[in-house]
């Protein structure tokens, strides 16, 4: 286990998650991306802004970095501040892994919640990815369900398309 493999692990999460906004939200009627789907968040926005309030509570908890008050999805009634604001999260996760080092993925970073504090850094960057993916998985069921036809998120299918 090392850096290299969470930032490699982490550009397939990134992919995927530009990949099903790109492919399928950006161009899902109004009506259908807030439509409650009586499962899980509710409706894909609700799917969406979830991801980003998780991504980025996990991250600054790991930098040490009180986490901004949970995002309202009544207050992403715009996609494209909701792209922009997911951007700009990514953008942080981006600049964490960068600067990642192998020894640190074994300490435990957490300091609150007092829950987390027994957490090591690769626990936690291996949920973050697993989550999202949770998360994807269930917006391809809503996707379908909403009539758009939809395509695998597999890991391995990320790994075919990007072998050198």
């Amino acid at each position: 286990m090392n850096a290299n493999a969470f930032r490699h692990f982490y550009e397939y999460h990134f992919t995927e998650n530009h990949k099903i906004w790109d492919s399928y939200i950006a161009s899902l009627p109004y009506e259908k991306f807030l439509q409650d789907v009586g499962y899980s968040h509710g409706s894909v926005r609700e799917q969406i802004v979830h991801l980003i309030s998780v991504d980025e509570v996990w991250f600054s908890e790991l930098q040490g970095i009180k986490p901004s008050e949970p995002l309202l999805s009544a207050n992403f009634d715009d996609r494209e501040n909701i792209r922009t604001h997911w951007d700009n999260i990514e953008k942080k996760m981006r600049n964490y892994l960068a600067e990642l080092q192998d020894d640190s993925l074994f300490e435990k970073a957490i300091k609150e919640p007092a829950e987390d504090k027994d957490l090591i850094v690769w626990q936690v960057l291996l949920h973050v990815v697993n989550h999202g993916t949770d998360h994807r998985a269930q917006l391809l069921k809503f996707l379908n369900d909403l009539g758009v036809k939809t395509e695998s998120q597999d890991y391995i299918f990320y790994v075919y398309d990007h072998l050198q």
